[in-house]
């Protein structure tokens, strides 16, 4: 297993986590099994979304001893009124669902601001007494963090800029970042993706990710497959299905990308899903499916890394990156990103413009250009 640091909250998640929502209604052996080999693969990070007591106790009892091992993301405002999943801003609703949650798991590492993907959404939990539950929850020390969980870029990136969250789940993939964010992600999931939308990265998306960078807020991925549609070959967008690895491979090179979490049901898919980590690059490139013609990258680095190796040893996907997120702000770049890139062993003013990456690169990415102004927008003076 590989972990990462998740943002600003001190916590090394484990790069691949497991998410639990096709567990429920399951019996208990096939949930058991489930957890027994995620933990066998020392996953430290579940997502417990779902509002049901059976589901919850299942999960905590399969667990067992091992608690200490796993960081649990529960959700505040996930309810199952009627035995019908919902999402409640009623606060004594709220606070029912969520006390059980702490009743069965004693503690949750990370507490989610449940579904904030409007500007309802948002006004719910903002301008009411629902964000300051889940900072009384915190000054208990009942959640550890607060996130939130969102598919909205504009939200998100609205949410995250309260100064609330230390972390929040996003959906991330190759389709979703490609839609513009006038589109709901949830439209298209019968319906399938339009590629007549796709115009490369979305404007906001890149911006978000590059602000959760900025401002230390790790991300946790939901539909990294995009409902199994990337990975089938009647419901892919592509030309082509992507595999397994390669969608994971895409989600983690995101900016602030720390853990995803896929939805695996049996013990079987948590060691198909494992077997990433047995992949080499060859497997795990994306960008053959990204160029396939259907949509335009031209000039964005995806941090593929296909313009290494650099003869002066420049990590140019870092550098891009670094770059990407000064740019937001040229004016107010922040000293930790500045201190980034002055800790990197080879920085972009080492370029001898050879061109070989340049040459390599499958999206025509500008790299001895980009590489000339990090060493001015970046240089430590």
């Amino acid at each position: 297993m590989e972990y990462r640091q998740l943002g600003k909250t001190g916590k090394k998640v484990s790069v691949i986590g497991l998410g639990c929502e096709h567990l429920d209604k399951k019996p208990y052996p096939q949930i058991k099994e489930t957890i027994d080999a995620a933990l066998e693969y020392e996953v430290n990070m579940i997502d417990v979304f779902m509002p049901g007591k059976e589901i919850r106790e299942n999960i905590a009892k399969a667990i067992g001893n091992r608690r200490d091992k796993v960081m649990i993301q529960g959700h505040i405002g996930a309810s199952d009124v009627n035995q019908q999943y919902d999402i409640s801003r009623d606060l004594p609703t709220v606070t029912k669902f969520f006390e059980d949650l702490l009743r069965i798991f004693g503690y949750i590492d990370f507490g989610m601001l449940f579904f904030i993907d409007t500007e309802e959404n948002y006004r719910d939990v903002f301008d009411t007494g629902f964000a300051a539950y889940a900072e009384h929850l915190k000054k208990q020390g009942d959640i550890k963090h607060i996130g939130f969980s969102s598919h909205n870029p504009e939200m998100a990136i609205k949410a995250i800029n309260t100064g609330l969250p230390e972390m929040f789940m996003f959906s991330v993939n190759p389709a979703f970042d490609m839609l513009p964010s006038s589109e709901y992600v949830f439209d298209h999931f019968e319906t399938g993706f339009g590629t007549d939308l796709f115009k490369g990265v979305d404007p906001k998306r890149a911006e978000l990710y590059k602000l959760c960078e900025l401002k230390q807020i790790g991300i946790t991925v939901m539909k990294t497959f995009g409902a199994g549609k990337l990975i089938s070959k009647e419901h892919t967008p592509f030309n082509k299905p992507m595999t397994i690895p390669q969608c994971i491979h895409y989600a983690l090179s995101r900016p602030a990308v720390a853990c995803i979490l896929p939805g695996c049901q049996k013990a079987k898919e948590v060691h198909e899903t494992m077997r990433y980590f047995e992949t080499g690059d060859t497997e795990r490139d994306y960008t053959e499916v990204l160029s396939s013609g259907i949509n335009d990258f031209k000039g964005s680095c995806v941090y593929c890394s296909h313009c290494q190796p650099c003869p002066s040893e420049i990590d140019i996907a870092a550098v891009n990156k670094l770059l990407d997120i000064a740019c937001l702000d040229k004016d107010n770049i922040p000293p930790m990103i500045k201190s980034h890139y002055g800790n990197l062993t080879h920085k972009g003013d080492e370029c001898i413009q050879c061109g070989n990456c340049e040459k390599r690169c499958p999206f025509d990415v500008p790299i001895i250009k980009n590489m000339s102004e990090a060493s001015i927008v970046l240089g430590v003076v």
